[in-house]
């Protein structure tokens, strides 16, 4: 076999039908996550909103740190009607979608300076759409393909929702600044109608879910578990109550039992690293577009460094670390990934000093994005090897949305931070409270690989 065939081989995966599914769908994922976090933010300070309201404003993400909380229902209530037309996974991302091109045009139509309550409740319908959207397509990519399929349905997907940062930032920006009638002018007509434009992206979601093929779901043994319990309480209730306890059973209770029965005690230790890994970005992250904005950098600027070349290299990024991945193995480039992050974040308080520097905003935002992406292929490595195939979709959406309640919690009082010691101790306080995160990478390592040996030799003695 030629090296050219066996190149052609490992990329033919990547025109799977299937595969080109997820690359929409991680672009409908996409969009509203970064409208809610990253471009909003823009559009909040150049209205005039101070930095502390933008700060609490992030707090509206609590909706995907709670997401786990009606995962059991998205995992296992079928809709009616529309799941009898699409299936139980594709009603749920049409009822998602649907509701989230309803609220972005509800976001469109807020000014921030008049009825900010307004916007607030349209951003919270984003918020809850997209982080419900988010369960059902984690769950359709799982269900979808089998194990040797994974690692390119996730690329397919992060390439869409890196994508849709492109889109939901620069193309925000750019649209706006092509709206506004007079430049450096903050102009209400001009954000809104570039938010109705993303309205409009969504569609390539919707078209994309349309034409994707329900997955096949082995639900066997979880509804044998679920009939087993409801004939125990079946002795005690009556059958419509035995019924639905044994239905929360199967749907809330079983997925927890299983991880705890994996992982023992160390599941204490993989839950306090999955909820602080990304503590030092999500941090930063939160300011970021303030931070451009206070230093004085334009629309175009902005668009062109951090909202496109940035994401390219955070792609980029994540390529490299996917190949880190395959020859070193998913710890070894967790702790590398979690270390290059608490680093550049460094290089943000450098810019601080600096001020208006376009080619320097342009070598800290690629060290930055490039090493974010090896971090973020490593950490989703990791969060899908922990998931059970029975339980994939609940597990996962409970372990992604306990990594970001911390640090999202925390990155409310970012606003107040700097206001009160400014930008460059924030940004070297946001890099340091990361390093804590590399001594939980090797505590993890060390226990999961002594219970794994213990396990091994209790295989052998029996």
């Amino acid at each position: 076999m030629t090296f050219s065939t066996r190149i052609a081989e490992v990329f033919s995966v990547y025109a799977h039908k299937r595969v080109l599914s997820l690359l929409f769908l991680g672009f409908s994922s996409g969009l509203p996550y970064v409208l809610v976090f990253s471009t909003l933010s823009f559009w909040l300070r150049e209205a005039g909103v101070d930095r502390t309201a933008i700060g609490y404003f992030s707090w509206i993400g609590v909706a995907y740190t709670l997401k786990w909380l009606w995962s059991p229902l998205v995992d296992r209530m079928s809709l009616p009607w529309l799941t009898r037309l699409f299936g139980r996974r594709r009603s749920w991302i049409l009822l998602a979608q649907a509701t989230l091109i309803t609220a972005i045009i509800g976001m469109s139509m807020s000014d921030p300076l008049q009825d900010l309550e307004h916007l607030v409740i349209f951003t919270l319908m984003v918020a809850f759409a997209s982080a419900t959207q988010d369960i059902v397509i984690d769950a359709f990519r799982i269900d979808s393909a089998p194990e040797d399929m994974q690692a390119a349905l996730v690329t397919s997907y992060l390439v869409g929702y890196r994508g849709a940062m492109i889109a939901g930032t620069a193309g925000v920006l750019t649209l706006a600044a092509w709206f506004e009638t007079e430049s450096q002018t903050y102009q209400l007509l001009a954000w809104q109608t570039s938010f109705q434009v993303m309205a409009g992206l969504m569609f390539l979601g919707v078209l994309a879910t349309l034409l994707s093929k329900e997955p096949n779901i082995d639900d066997s043994e979880v509804n044998k578990s679920q009939l087993e319990m409801k004939a125990k309480l079946s002795l005690k209730y009556s059958p419509q109550l035995a019924a639905f306890f044994s239905w929360g059973y199967q749907a809330v209770v079983l997925p927890f039992v299983d991880f705890s029965k994996r992982y023992g005690w160390a599941a204490i230790l993989i839950l306090a690293l999955i909820s602080t890994y990304r503590i030092s970005d999500i941090v930063m992250g939160i300011m970021a577009n303030v931070f451009y904005v206070d230093m004085g950098f334009t629309k175009g600027e902005i668009a062109s460094i951090s909202k496109v070349y940035g994401v390219i290299m955070t792609l980029v990024g994540a390529g490299v670390g996917g190949l880190l991945l395959k020859r070193f193995g998913t710890m070894k480039i967790l702790f590398l990934g979690a270390l290059l992050t608490a680093i550049t974040n460094l290089l943000f308080a450098l810019q601080a000093v600096e001020g208006h520097n376009v080619t320097l905003l342009t070598l800290v935002i690629s060290v930055d994005n490039f090493s974010g992406g090896i971090a973020i292929a490593a950490f989703l490595a990791y969060l899908s090897s922990l998931t059970s195939n029975q339980f994939s979709a609940t597990q996962y959406a409970i372990l992604s949305s306990i990594m970001q309640i911390f640090p999202k919690f925390i990155a409310g009082f970012s606003g107040v931070y700097v206001d009160n010691f400014g930008y460059v101790n924030f940004f070297i306080a946001a890099s340091l409270i990361g390093f804590p995160v590399l001594l939980l990478i090797h505590w993890v390592k060390m226990t999961t690989e002594l219970m794994t040996a213990r396990s091994e030799t209790s295989k052998l003695h029996d």
